[in-house]
């Protein structure tokens, strides 16, 4: 369980593939990187994280007093995220910093952590690259990782933050429970309760400690939660308890007919516009 769950894709540094299907999938991706690219303004880094682990990320410096930081899901890359890093640079005119999180991607790391110690590495992004807001947006296990980072103490100089879940889970327990019940019809114990001891006894975090849903009970930062009706793989009605827990300011909403993370997918000009009147909007 603790294997399947928590090793990282072999393929995980096959970064081209990942563009050509960035590309197939959102052909604006490619329009827009190329007019980046021949001004080259569209950057690698590599930055030592608080573990002492080299991790890589792309970024734009628009000059702008606004940044944001964009998470990518499980077993993923930044590179297969860009069509959200899009929405603001081009519609917002943000800076972007896009994250390959430990074990994923170009970034060092031997496990997934499902974005609960990763919420410390993505703390560390946002201070190298701070400006006075900034913005997190996360999708699926980079939702719930946007979610776990909102309790924490924001940099110093950043004075407006704020935080955009999509498709995020209550916590690590909850999802691999429901996975374990859907794929395999076994109940979380003995396997899931042996795991997570596994789990920290190993890698020092457990699965019902890495909780979104009592991180986002200690924000006080404004949250736009978006989730598909009919995803599965993180049920919907965990959006409506993490909705209920998370302190105004808050907003919520439900894409129609729509699984699991394909809430842009599906509904693309909306998806645009809610993202930045909620940037815009005064709170």
């Amino acid at each position: 369980m603790l294997n399947y769950s928590l090793s990282p894709s072999k393929k995980r540094a096959n970064i081209d593939s990942a563009f050509i299907q960035q590309y197939e999938n959102y052909p604006e991706v490619q329009t827009w990187l190329d007019s980046l690219k021949n001004i080259n303004a569209f950057k690698d880094t590599f930055a030592i994280m608080p573990s002492g682990e080299r991790h890589h990320a792309y970024y734009v410096d628009n000059g702008s007093k606004h940044t944001a930081l964009v998470i990518h899901g499980w077993r993923d890359c930044a590179a297969n995220f860009l069509y959200l890093a899009r929405i603001y640079e081009k519609e917002l005119g943000y800076n972007i910093v896009v994250p390959d999180v430990h074990a994923h991607g170009l970034s060092e790391g031997d496990t997934i952590r499902m974005g609960w110690l990763d919420r410390y590495d993505m703390l560390h992004w946002m201070r190298l690259f701070r400006t006075d807001s900034m913005v997190v947006h996360g999708v699926s296990m980079g939702g719930a990782t946007t979610m776990m980072l909102s309790a924490e103490t924001m940099p110093e100089g950043v004075n407006d933050v704020r935080f955009i879940d999509d498709c995020g889970y209550t916590s690590v327990w909850d999802e691999f429970k429901g996975e374990l019940k859907n794929q395999f019809s076994l109940p979380p114990f003995p396997i899931l309760t042996t795991a997570s001891w596994l789990c920290k006894k190993k890698y020092g975090w457990s699965f019902k400690e890495a909780s979104a849903l009592e991180q986002v009970k200690k924000c006080k930062h404004p949250m736009l939660f978006i989730h598909g009706d009919c995803d599965k793989f993180v049920p919907t009605e965990m959006v409506y308890r993490l909705y209920e827990a998370k302190p105004h300011p808050k907003e919520l909403w439900i894409t129609k007919d729509t699984e699991h993370a394909l809430s842009y997918k599906n509904h693309k000009d909306e998806y645009i516009l809610r993202v930045c009147e909620f940037c815009k909007k005064q709170f």
